[in-house]
């Protein structure tokens, strides 16, 4: 395990992200008291809750997909928790976006598992690159290799299969799978995963029960693509009428989720853009702005003040990328 908490500190696993801005947060975090908890989404789908970003489970007779893979410190138990619900290999697993508490385990994870190749092959075969598929944007890929100016970690951290439209379609255990590219968004290579049969979306950090929006401008971030993203989960999402039920949404970070939680937070952050564009046409600087509190009546719910997103770190990025849009629009 201690080559991979190496692996960690250079990905800032140990802190959470890689911080808008490209620094690396470098405290470090006791996961040893860490447990992952299995909720069960629909007959196929499992969330899986533990420290950093949530884990969607897909199992079936094909194998085990998973989206995202958390801290690798937390392999070994994301491991044995997957081993109670299918003694099957994990086949696939697919990274939402570059940051470290959603991707840090991929090489622990790939390697627990095998993917199948093509052709008159018998049966499964081994992959080339070693293990399970690790399915992602290409800009996830020219993050992680640092072509885009951020520093690199190993390569048995990358995705080892990478697509640049605008999404990448998959058929595993009975159903299909989207995978869908939100450009600009949280970052520029963030994607969704859509489980049409299951009717189960993953989205990653373009959506969370927990914080403000979290824009990682050094990354491709933007006020405008988060705002795109969450339209797009809302064009997929289907509810029952009258009730709770319909398209379930697993977030980036906090509670199962459904229609009513994303239009929430949709219109959170329409508000707040609202705000300070107001605030940034009438000439405030970022200073005025923060002083003038124009999350406060959001900040019980989604706020903080401590920890690496601040709230004031939102307001300064989103005063910063609503700023540029503004001067792109004149």
């Amino acid at each position: 395990m201690t080559r991979y908490l190496a692996c960690a500190s250079l990905v800032g696993l140990a802190a959470g992200m890689v911080l808008p801005g490209g620094k690396l947060e470098a405290q470090q975090q006791d996961f040893s008291s860490v447990e992952i908890k299995t909720l069960q989404v629909t007959d196929n789908i499992h969330m899986l809750v533990g420290a950093g970003g949530n884990v969607t489970l897909q199992v079936g007779d094909d194998g085990v997909l998973i989206v995202d893979t958390q801290f690798a410190p937390l392999s070994e138990k994301i491991t044995a928790a997957i081993a109670e619900l299918s003694d099957l290999p994990i086949r696939y697993i697919v990274n939402t976006h570059h940051h470290g508490d959603h991707m840090g385990g991929n090489e622990n994870l790939r390697v627990a598992g095998n993917t199948v190749i093509g052709g008159n092959m018998p049966g499964p075969v081994p992959y080339a690159g070693g293990g399970a598929q690790v399915i992602a944007h290409e800009n996830v890929l020219l993050r992680l290799s640092a072509m885009t100016g951020e520093q690199a970690v190993p390569s048995t951290l990358w995705p080892t299969n990478t697509f640049f439209n605008e999404e990448k379609k998959l058929y595993f255990n009975s159903e299909g799978i989207r995978i869908i590219h939100q450009p600009a968004a949280h970052t520029d290579g963030d994607v969704i995963v859509f489980f049409r049969r299951s009717d189960v979306i993953a989205v990653g950090d373009v959506f969370s029960t927990t914080n403000y929006p979290v824009l990682d401008l050094n990354a491709g971030a933007s006020y405008r693509g988060v705002i795109d993203a969450l339209d797009t989960i809302v064009d997929l999402i289907i509810p029952v009428y009258g009730q709770d039920g319909g398209t379930l949404v697993i977030p980036g970070h906090g509670r199962l989720s459904g229609l009513g939680d994303v239009l929430d937070y949709r219109e959170m952050v329409l508000v707040i853009r609202d705000r300070l564009r107001h605030m940034i046409d009438a000439g405030m600087t970022l200073e005025q702005v923060t002083a003038a509190g124009p999350t406060r009546d959001y900040d019980p719910v989604y706020g903080s003040t401590e920890g690496f997103w601040t709230t004031d770190r939102f307001i300064e990025a989103a005063y910063q990328s609503l700023s540029a849009q503004n001067q792109d629009e004149q």
